[in-house]
C-alpha cells in the first residue's frame, strides 16, 4: 500500500507455448509489437508492421496470436507484471506506515515511467474498445480492494482516521495516484511542457495520502523522513 489501479487483473490470452523455441518466438513477437504500438499507436499499427519488426511471417504470427487485440493484451500483460511487482525497498509496515506509503509510491511512479507509452496506449484503447475498458475497470477495482484492506488494517491499529470509509477512501486515493502519474509521465511529457520535479511529485502524493488518512508523525521525525525513503 498504496498501489495505483492500472496494473492488476487478467487480460485475455491463449496458453503459452511449451517449447523453448516457441517461447522465444512468442517473446520476440510481443517485443516487436510493443515497439510498433509505442511508435505508431494502436489504431495506426498493422499486423504486417509487427511481423516485419519481428522478422517473421504472418503464419508464424497466427500460430501464437489471433489478432492485433490479442497481442496488445500480451504486451499489456507484460507491463502489468512490471507495475504489479515493481520491487520496493524493505520497510517494516508495523513500525513506519508512512515509509511504506512513500516506498510504494516511489516504486509505482518508477514503474509507470518505464511503461508510460503503454499507459498512454491503454488510455487510448480503453476509450474505443469495450472489452479493454471492462478489463481496465476490473484491474482498478482489484487495486482499490487491496488498498482498502490496508487502510482498514491501519484503522484497526489506531493509526488511521476511523471515521473514513476504507473502500471509498481507497478509491479516491488510488485514483489520485493513478491520475498524477498519467499527467506527469504522459500528458506533460507529450505536451512538451516541463513536468513537475519528480521528488516534489513523490513527496506531494505521499503527503496527500498520509494527511487524508491522518496518519501520525513521530516526534523525532522518523515518519516524516519516510517521505523521502
Amino acid at each position: 500500500m498504496p498501489a495505483a489501479p492500472e496494473s492488476d487483473g487478467d487480460l485475455p490470452n491463449r496458453e503459452l507455448p511449451i517449447t523453448p523455441r516457441g517461447l522465444r518466438t512468442r517473446s520476440s513477437l510481443v517485443a516487436a509489437a510493443r515497439r510498433v504500438f509505442e511508435e505508431s499507436g494502436y489504431l495506426d499499427s498493422r499486423l504486417i508492421d509487427i511481423t516485419r519488426a519481428a522478422r517473421c511471417s504472418a503464419g508464424t504470427f497466427y500460430t501464437y496470436f489471433t489478432s492485433k487485440e490479442e497481442i496488445l493484451a500480451a504486451v499489456l500483460e507484460q507491463a502489468r507484471d512490471d507495475m504489479l511487482h515493481p520491487g520496493t525497498e524493505r520497510v517494516d509496515p508495523h513500525e513506519n506506515p508512512v515509509a511504506v506509503i512513500a516506498a510504494s509510491n516511489r516504486a509505482y511512479f518508477e514503474a509507470y515511467q518505464r511503461n508510460a507509452k503503454l499507459m498512454a496506449l491503454l488510455e487510448q484503447v480503453s476509450n474505443i474498445d469495450p472489452e479493454f475498458r471492462r478489463l481496465r475497470r476490473e484491474r482498478a477495482d482489484a487495486f482499490v480492494r487491496r488498498n482498502a484492506r490496508s487502510i482498514e488494517s491501519l484503522q484497526n491499529r489506531g493509526l488511521a482516521d476511523t471515521e473514513l470509509d476504507p473502500l471509498l477512501s481507497s478509491r479516491a486515493l488510488s485514483s489520485m495516484i493513478s491520475r498524477l502519474a498519467f499527467n506527469h509521465f504522459v500528458v506533460d511529457a507529450a505536451g512538451g511542457r516541463s513536468a513537475a520535479d519528480y521528488e516534489g511529485l513523490l513527496e506531494t502524493a505521499t503527503r496527500l495520502w498520509v494527511n487524508a488518512l491522518r496518519l501520525p508523525f513521530t516526534d523525532d521525525g522518523d515518519a516524516e523522513r519516510g517521505l523521502d525513503a
